[in-house]
């Protein structure tokens, strides 16, 4: 068989599997749907002071604000107060500036990019933040089990009593000392092959079919040099293990490690403290990155951070640890949940330990934390919030 003839009928079974998948996400996800509709209609409303901040580029952002402004006046909310980000001014700098003029909650609306730089500012402030999911990915949210599809059941999670204690990571890069801060991430952050391909993707393609544009955009650099470079891993008890002369596709650090129908890092949780850091490498051609995508395949199926038994082209690696460092031999490009940052050579991972209230849907009401002592820890401002943390879902 030809070559041609061969990555035709791999393309194929490719395209087969992710049918596959979908249909069995989307049945799985309209059974959720339903169950979260009983949950909601147990929520009690806190009637704090909101502050949303907005992402005014996203297409439907004006129709939001004006629902969301109506919605919080059906139930009795006034205290609301809304923060446009701007090209100057991203939803970190408008989550500060909310949290000054006294907002008790700061709810992000819009997407990915949104929710992280709001949550850089609120983490480790006591301050709960609410997300309404408004972006093409909003990998986040899925992972929180917050609506994405229905604004009203979004906003009534954001603006009732249920949260969670979320871990918050950072990668700094530590040859830009013009930084003032390590940038946010909740989902996944990396350098290499993965931040190649979200740089390449268009955007336009993005808004019309969300993050399977990213399929296209991976196209484009799957044949593009590796990487190599230094890289030190730190783990929980503090040892720390080296691996000089690395060469790698990609490297990524996962706080949650769930995308839209697979499974990058299964074992990733986001409130545990350490981060999951996944090394990717493939060779043989085509031939290697579709073995790498049967390993994905094979551990979203599984559940457990392993390679498919078969793979003879591609190699996973998958480790646990509070940080990690790297130094380039080359400048690369590095992405935090899907946001560009300036090409690198030498970043540092790391995690805050739980330092973020996330408000999120309850399924039930039994299983409640402390919450007064969980929220104090993690305060660094006079108000922390009075709600109810939520056992983490296994």
């Amino acid at each position: 068989m030809s070559q041609p003839a061969v990555t035709a009928l791999i393309v194929a079974v490719v395209i087969l599997v992710i049918v596959a998948i979908v249909a069995a996400a989307l049945a799985l996800r309209a059974r959720r749907r339903r169950k979260l509709a009983e949950s909601l209609e147990k929520r009690r409303d806190d009637e704090v002071q909101y502050a949303f901040v907005i992402n005014p580029s996203k297409p439907q952002a004006e129709a939001q604000r004006l629902h969301i402004k109506e919605f919080c006046q059906a139930k009795g909310l006034d205290r609301i107060r809304f923060y446009d980000t701007q090209l100057d001014k991203d939803g970190r700098v408008c989550a500060l500036e909310a949290l000054h003029d006294g907002a008790d909650v700061v709810i992000a609306v819009g997407g990915d990019g949104t929710v992280r730089t709001v949550a850089s500012a609120v983490s480790g402030t006591g301050h709960a933040l609410g997300i309404i999911p408004i972006g093409t990915g909003n990998l986040f949210a899925r992972n929180m089990g917050i609506p994405v599809d229905d604004i009203d059941a979004a906003l009534t999670v954001a603006t009732s009593h249920g949260s969670r204690l979320v871990d918050m990571g950072r990668l700094t890069l530590l040859d830009h000392p013009e930084d003032d801060h390590g940038h946010a991430f909740l989902i996944i952050a990396g350098v290499g092959f993965d931040a190649a391909m979200i740089d390449d993707t268009d955007p336009e393609l993005k808004r019309n079919i969300s993050w399977l544009a990213y399929f296209a955009g991976g196209i484009k650099n799957l044949f593009a040099p590796k990487f190599r470079g230094d890289l030190t891993i730190t783990s929980a008890d503090g040892s720390a293990h080296t691996i000089n002369n690395l060469k790698f596709r990609t490297v990524m650090a996962g706080n949650c490690g769930q995308i839209p129908v697979f499974s990058l890092m299964p074992a990733a949780s986001y409130d545990d403290g350490i981060l999951d850091f996944e090394i990717i490498d493939t060779t043989g051609g085509i031939l290697g990155w579709a073995n790498l995508f049967g390993d994905v395949v094979h551990q979203t199926i599984t559940g457990k951070p392993e390679q498919n038994p078969l793979s003879t082209n591609s190699t996973m690696e998958q480790v646990q640890g509070v940080s990690a460092e790297i130094m380039l031999e080359k400048p690369a490009k590095a992405q935090v949940d899907g946001d560009m940052l300036p090409e690198t050579r030498h970043i540092r991972f790391s995690v805050d330990h739980r330092a973020l209230i996330v408000r999120v849907p309850a399924s039930s009401l039994s299983s409640l934390e402390k919450t007064a002592q969980a929220a104090a820890a993690n305060a660094t401002a006079d108000f922390a919030e009075n709600t109810s943390i939520l056992e983490p879902v296994r």
